[in-house]
């Protein structure tokens, strides 16, 4: 786990910039920093090491291939780096190597097959960024799930003179393209809507014009003189459904089970390899509790797991961790965190994500690395089990509601729909979500539907829909600014519909929120994550899964639990789920978070941003004080605004 930065064609100071650009990533590897340049500078490499697999020098990046063509600095592990190894040494007859990193496998991997293929063959989380000496061409490519962020984009001031030809940039970090010289890109208004709509930024958009996220599962090609970048996918998630969706499994749920397991113990061997410690989080949920199940099962000693307990009954989680690590006998750390610890966390988030990011469970996923720290350098966890078996009570409800407002006429629906707007206006929540809900044209259309929430209403008029400033960098990307995967998903393209909402949530939902989150919290502590439910046999093998055999009988991620069930009590297991949270709507009216919030929502200081309606915003506030109505996009304002400050960037 590591941070990467680079840029080709900067017209400055290139050591001064590509060494600030690692220092902003420092919590990312604090044991190391490599540059690399050619000789004219034109291209520029940086790297910032977690040491994780080979912590001698023979790891150190960036690293040049043996054949002295490519050069690489990259983020991530790459499991099945062993295997590669040996087939490189087998079937090439390839020189011994230099050392036993992963980075070293994956050079030469690509030195013998190609970028493509490689990246076809390995099995892992990165972001890379490879440069071909030879034919000067800059490669960017990210894992197939959006593990490991990767950043890229054009300082403004070179847009405006493309005599010049630009000033390609990447990064790991946002922090570390906004930290260079000449950096005055501004905020991309046009992302305000799904902001406030989610809470996030989907990818491909950041919160800068000119700046963006490549997409998971893409490789990115830029040619001197690096001004016309090329897209390519070389995995997909929807193409993997698809094919998964129209190859059922044929054995049984149990046989299915089976199989799943064997997939998983894999998948978990594979990641628990390490030259340092490592260790779990571990909650009271079906994922977690299965991944550490797993690789108990498979460790001859004790695996080190980590739950952080809360000081709310309500919200507290680990008395029940506490007695699943018993009996799979873990070595078990509990450590309780009082109120004041989380409120402490909040001024510094905006710092983590480089971003407005506004899902309140970072705050205890960043105390639960930053305590798991203090014990290994490296932890696994469960995410990717709701999303890929089913496990959220939203989809069945979204079902449920679905195949009850369908068998209404359209044409009784869309006039009832349209009472959205009025009913919104008259504040009518209630009805107007009912509302918006039975115009819904399908149950996709139904879940954006139920996304969309109330957070429009808060943005400044005429702000978003305007031309951009980058016109020439959208035509790279496939959308239209301000559309996302929600937006633009086929209707019906699986039979179930649950299978559908499930897909939307993988492309979107998962990889800009949940593994943005952990991938943040965790870094900011240098901490590497390992997610073994997204390795890519893992995925692929769930999506040949039927419905029934993820949920059914009110039951879900069923085959998750028919395997933890032989390792931990079902009585256990069933129980009401707490979640992991924290009061922010209770928070936010004491003194010290109070005077906080106030002072990020002062009229003067909203209408001097230009971005949200400052009357809409008060009203909101004063609901919330006043009425005790609190909405989430409080807290999304209030996120936005906290970046703002510290970014000092205005629109």
């Amino acid at each position: 786990m590591c941070g990467i930065a680079g840029f080709c064609g900067f017209r400055g100071d290139w050591k001064k910039n590509i060494d600030r650009m690692c220092d902003k990533m420092y919590h990312r590897g604090p044991d190391g920093a490599g540059v690399w340049a050619t000789d004219d500078h034109m291209v520029v490499l940086g790297h910032r090491r977690l040491s994780i697999v080979d912590l001698s020098p023979a790891g150190t990046q960036p690293m040049v291939s043996r054949d002295g063509r490519y050069v690489i600095t990259y983020n991530g592990e790459i499991y099945n780096h062993t295997a590669i190894r040996k087939k490189l040494l087998s079937e090439n007859g390839a020189a011994a190597f230099r050392g036993t990193s992963d980075t070293e496998t994956l050079l030469e991997a690509i030195a013998v097959y190609g970028l493509k293929d490689t990246l076809k063959m390995v099995r892992g989380m990165f972001a890379i960024a490879l440069y071909d000496r030879e034919e000067q061409v800059l490669f960017l490519a990210r894992d197939r799930i959006g593990e490991k962020p990767l950043f890229y984009g054009i300082l403004k001031d070179d847009i405006n003179n493309r005599g010049n030809n630009g000033s390609f940039v990447f990064a790991s970090d946002l922090c570390a393209i906004a930290a260079l010289d000449g950096f005055t890109n501004p905020v991309n208004a046009d992302i305000m809507g799904d902001y406030m709509r989610y809470g996030y930024i989907p990818a491909p958009y950041t919160v800068y014009r000119g700046i963006w996220k490549l997409e998971p599962g893409k490789i990115l090609k830029v040619k001197v003189p690096f001004d016309k970048p090329e897209i390519e996918s070389y995995w997909s998630m929807i193409e993997t459904a698809v094919i998964g969706q129209k190859n059922l499994f044929r054995g049984s749920e149990a046989e299915a089970a089976v199989e799943l397991e064997r997939l998983l113990r894999e998948s978990i061997a594979g990641q628990m390899v390490a030259d340092v410690p490592v260790g779990a989080f571990l909650s009271a949920g079906i994922d977690s509790s299965t991944v550490v199940s797993l690789m108990q099962a498979q460790s001859a000693q004790k695996v080190r797991t980590f739950t952080v307990g809360m000081w709310e009954e309500q919200y507290n989680e680990a008395p029940v961790a506490k007695e699943i690590a018993a009996r799979l006998g873990t070595a078990h750390t509990e450590v309780y965190i009082t109120e004041e610890d989380a409120k402490r966390v909040i001024p510094t988030l905006a710092g983590m994500f480089g971003e407005p990011f506004a899902d309140s469970s970072q705050i205890p996923t960043y105390l639960v690395s930053r305590i798991t720290r203090e014990h290994v350098t490296v932890s696994l966890s469960g995410d990717g089990g709701d999303e890929l078996f089913c496990g959220y009570n939203t989809y069945y409800s979204i079902d449920r509601i679905w195949n009850k407002v369908r068998k209404i006429p359209g044409v009784l629906r869309r006039p009832a729909s349209a009472l959205s707007g009025l009913a919104a206006a008259a504040g009518m929540t209630p009805l107007a979500t009912r509302a918006r809900l039975l115009g819904a044209k399908s149950i996709e259309d139904m879940y954006l539907r139920s996304e969309i929430g109330e957070g429009l209403g808060l943005i400044r008029r005429g702000i978003t829909g305007t031309a951009p400033d980058f016109g020439c960098w959208d035509a790279i990307q496939p959308r239209r600014a301000g559309q996302t995967w929600m937006d633009t998903y086929p209707s019906g393209l699986l039979e179930e519909g649950q299978h559908n909402l499930m897909l939307m949530d993988l492309l979107m939902y998962h990889p800009d929120d949940i593994l943005n989150k952990v991938d943040r919290t965790a870094m900011a502590v240098s901490l590497e994550t390992r997610v073994p439910m997204l390795d890519k046999d893992v995925v692929e093998f769930a999506w040949t899964l039927p419905l029934s055999y993820r949920q059914g009988g009110g039951v879900r991620k069923k085959i998750l639990r028919d395997i933890l069930y032989r390792y931990v009590p079902r009585e256990l297991m069933e129980r009401p789920k707490k979640g992991f949270s924290i009061p922010l709507h209770r928070w936010l009216k004491q003194k010290e978070l109070r005077e906080w919030a106030e002072s990020l929502l002062t009229p003067s200081l909203l209408e001097e941003q230009g971005l949200f309606d400052a009357a809409a915003v008060k009203k909101l506030w004063d609901d919330y004080i006043m009425k005790n109505v609190w909405k989430p996009q409080i807290w999304y304002i209030l996120m936005f605004q906290e970046w703002w400050m510290k970014s000092k960037i205005k629109s």
